[in-house]
């Protein structure tokens, strides 16, 4: 697999730099933006390492039409792998639909982990601090304490 700038991703790199970072930080996010089943390397994809890894997830779906389907048979896929799934974020990313609340509402319903925030639709968000709209911070803290031991 090659990165946005072709260059090859070094799985033994990434390995090394995480235990690194691991052992100097109480906790490690791991931005999985590609998606969970996105090939890495040779035969590896993004669920295989975080499996081998044996990461917790925090699911993020990008609030949109089909995105029920999407996030449900993701959640499937997590529970598959064996990994614990600490929450997940409903990210608004079309200001436009009218029918946000519903589908947020049908995924707290069928999702069985805690709505840890919401991101309201934001211009240029990577611009802008984000931690303020994780509403449920406390869970997410006491749920990766509990699934890390």
């Amino acid at each position: 697999m090659l990165t946005q700038d072709k260059m090859r991703i070094k799985l033994d790199k990434i390995n090394c730099d995480l235990t690194r970072l691991n052992q100097t930080y109480q906790s490690v996010v791991v931005e999985g933006s590609f998606g969970l089943m996105t090939p890495m390397a040779e035969g590896k994809s993004f669920a295989d390492w975080i499996t081998q890894r044996k990461m917790p997830v925090v699911l993020v779906v990008g609030i949109k039409d089909g995105c029920v389907n999407h996030a449900l048979l993701t959640v499937k896929v997590i529970q598959q792998l064996g990994v614990p799934l600490l929450g997940w974020i409903a990210n608004r990313i079309n200001p436009l639909l009218s029918h946000y609340a519903e589908i947020v509402d049908l995924l707290v319903e069928h999702i069985d982990a805690p709505l840890l925030g919401k991101i309201p639709y934001l211009h240029k968000p990577e611009e802008q601090e984000l931690g303020h709209y994780l509403t449920n911070i406390d869970r997410l803290m006491y749920m990766q304490t509990e699934f890390i031991k």
